[in-house]
């Protein structure tokens, strides 16, 4: 029965989140943004401490229910693994799903030098680095690349014919590579991330990932997790076969709860009803000697502190600072500015403070529906959103990136708030302006543009030649002027970001 709830949440939350990423039409994010902000790296950096108090406390209650239930990622993995015994099943039936698995050791060295070079790269502000480690981050630069696109095609499937039946409710959208190297990056880490997977189970869990790891930790203390009932136990060792963290010493009855990431399976396996849910304290007591007792809880009480320092550590990420350069890369149609600032999302508050606290999982380019947000190239925001206007603008009255943003990076506003929030400045580029390139009349600059920030005015007194003059202290950086203007390869007007957003 357990393991049946466990299994409906775990696809409820995978759908939820899945759908979080696919869905292009803000529906999703009204009701299911709740979920990204159960991740646990985003909640970290977004210093959400209700969130990791509760999953903290829901670790020491139940063990690493976070991995098989709310992880996007580590329930793709239980999926994967899933498929491949059901295969091995269909190959030899007599195997009866036992054969997948076996117990191995735990590698402790593995795991504690991979947290420990994550929390490195984070605290030393490199988070372009380090968010190759995350889990939530995977798997939403997967979902974005790779899901996304065939979801899209999908859609236009559908609307092409709904549209020939007169029906219009399906719209067509455009399906675009937002950057090579950021699919390239999904794709490599679907391929192993399947592979370990479909071979080991749980293997990327319990070896690489950072989130896991420290979940473990407080998982060794958990009340609750399978405990083996001795008199009952045959040996046959099914539970271990079947156990995809490979975590279960059937020899010595003995589950190692760092790794165990309370899926049932071994429960599932066990025909003598030796492996139950049930209280691991009690279920210790029986098997220790007094000696041996004291000796595991010096052990455990070092482990523990140990535990509680790395989540300390993680908790500190908020407060370093981080120095940003832009990175812009050339596309079709327009080349993109050189930009001396980078320009980062309305309620970003400045280029250090995005930097510092998105985990690149891609979530906000998914949503964006003016396709502003891309992956960015650079190494120093490698993978972080960058913004740029050759597909469209900002709209003042779209603040989607801001609502479904879970690490804070971009903080919740409202359109009354966005419009007056000044994440950069136009900047006229004469030698590029058609007015005095083709000698024609424009002005689609100054028509555009949402706040009255532009207008046309003489140039050098000449009342037959008009050109765009910027109010700086008007605009708001939303690239409407940008994205409209007429000149090729270049603008003629461009948006320069600002480091720290400004109110206007």
């Amino acid at each position: 029965m357990l393991r049946k709830i466990r299994i409906t949440l775990a696809a409820i939350f995978w759908v939820g989140i899945t759908l979080l990423f696919l869905d292009f039409t803000g529906t999703a994010q009204t009701y299911l943004s709740w979920m990204a902000k159960l991740q646990f790296l985003p909640a970290v950096l977004a210093l959400n401490v209700v969130v990791i108090v509760g999953l903290v406390v829901l670790t020491l209650l139940v063990g690493r229910i976070y991995c098989s239930v709310i992880c996007p990622l580590g329930v793709m993995q239980d999926i994967i693994a899933w498929v491949s015994k059901r295969k091995l099943f269909r190959k030899n039936k007599k195997a009866k799903l036992a054969n997948k698995y076996s117990y191995s050791p735990t590698k402790r060295v593995l795991r504690a030098l991979v947290l420990l070079l994550f929390l490195i790269l984070m605290i030393a502000g490199l988070n372009s680095l380090a968010i190759f480690l995350a889990p939530y981050s995977a798997y939403g630069r997967i979902a974005t690349n790779l899901m996304q696109p065939l979801y899209l095609w999908a859609n236009n499937g559908l609307a092409a014919i709904a549209e020939h039946y007169d029906s219009y409710a399906f719209y067509s959208v455009d399906v675009w590579m937002r950057s090579g190297i950021s699919l390239a990056v999904a794709a490599g880490t679907l391929l192993i991330v399947g592979i370990l997977a479909w071979r080991g189970g749980r293997t990327y869990c319990n070896t690489i990932c950072p989130v896991g790891t420290v979940l473990g930790y407080v998982s060794h203390f958990s009340l609750f997790g399978p405990v083996f009932d001795e008199d009952k136990c045959n040996g046959c060792g099914l539970c271990a076969r079947n156990c995809k963290a490979s975590c279960i010493d059937a020899k010595n009855h003995h589950v190692d709860m760092t790794r165990c990431v309370t899926c049932g399976d071994c429960m599932l396996a066990c025909s003598q009803h030796a492996v139950t849910f049930g209280n691991r304290l009690k279920a210790s007591k029986k098997r220790l000697e007094p000696k041996e007792q004291k000796d595991l809880t010096d052990s455990d009480r070092r482990a523990f502190v140990k535990g509680l320092a790395l989540v300390g550590t993680a908790a500190t990420i908020d407060a370093v600072a981080k120095t940003v350069d832009g990175g812009l890369a050339a596309i079709e149609d327009k080349v993109n500015p050189e930009r001396k600032t980078p320009l980062t999302p309305p309620g970003s508050l400045s280029a250090q403070h995005f930097a510092q606290h998105c985990t690149a999982c891609q979530l906000c380019i998914a949503e964006c529906p003016n396709q502003v947000l891309r992956p960015s190239d650079a190494l120093e925001t490698f993978m972080q959103p960058t913004m740029q206007y050759d597909r469209g603008y900002c709209r003042p009255e779209c603040t989607r990136c801001s609502q479904v943003c879970p690490a804070g990076a971009i903080k919740p506003i409202t359109c009354e708030e966005k419009t007056a929030h000044q994440i950069g400045h136009a900047v006229w580029v004469k030698k590029n302006c058609v007015v005095l390139t083709d000698g024609v009349d424009c002005g689609n600059c100054a028509r555009h543009c949402p706040t009255g920030a532009i207008e046309m005015v003489p140039l050098d007194d000449n009342d037959e030649i008009w050109v765009p003059a910027v109010n700086e202290e008007k605009c708001i950086g939303c690239g409407a002027c940008e994205n409209l203007c007429p000149a090729r390869p270049f603008s003629a007007i461009y948006v320069e970001g600002h480091e720290t957003h400004r109110e206007v």
